[in-house]
């Protein structure tokens, strides 16, 4: 663990890479050109070729109208953080796009480094 740590200090995770983990935060009724933009977004994700993709609903919102929203039965606008990790470069590519794309929401972005770690396509090369 101490290794891991000073490793880690010095910036130099053995087989972790730099990445982006972009997060854009909007809503469930959300659209852009007539489709729900959350399934636009990962359309354009698939088409850039992202590495990773991953969209959660929570169970309330507090933002730009200085309200909180939480779940009710039979209202449907819940709030979605989708959740991108990907190279520096896609992501640089991928930002402009996604502006384009959203009415309203926030896009956040950190630098990361990430380790992709991927068993069951490594027994596949294997066999």
């Amino acid at each position: 663990m101490l290794r891991i740590i000073a490793a880690r200090a010095r910036g130099a995770m053995p087989g972790f890479q730099p990445a982006t983990l972009l997060r854009m935060h909007i809503c469930e009724r959300d659209r852009y050109e007539g489709k729900p933009l959350l399934d636009r977004i990962l359309e354009k994700c698939r088409e850039f070729h992202v590495a990773k993709a991953t969209a959660v609903r929570g169970l309330g919102r507090y933002g730009a109208a200085s309200e909180i929203h939480r779940a009710r039965p039979l209202v449907h606008n819940l709030p979605v953080v989708i959740t991108i990790i990907d190279a520096p470069e896609k992501s640089d590519r991928l930002i402009p796009e996604m502006q384009t794309m959203m009415d309203a929401g926030v896009i956040a972005i950190s630098r990361v480094e990430a380790l992709v770690v991927n068993r069951q396509a490594q027994t596949r090369h294997a066999s």
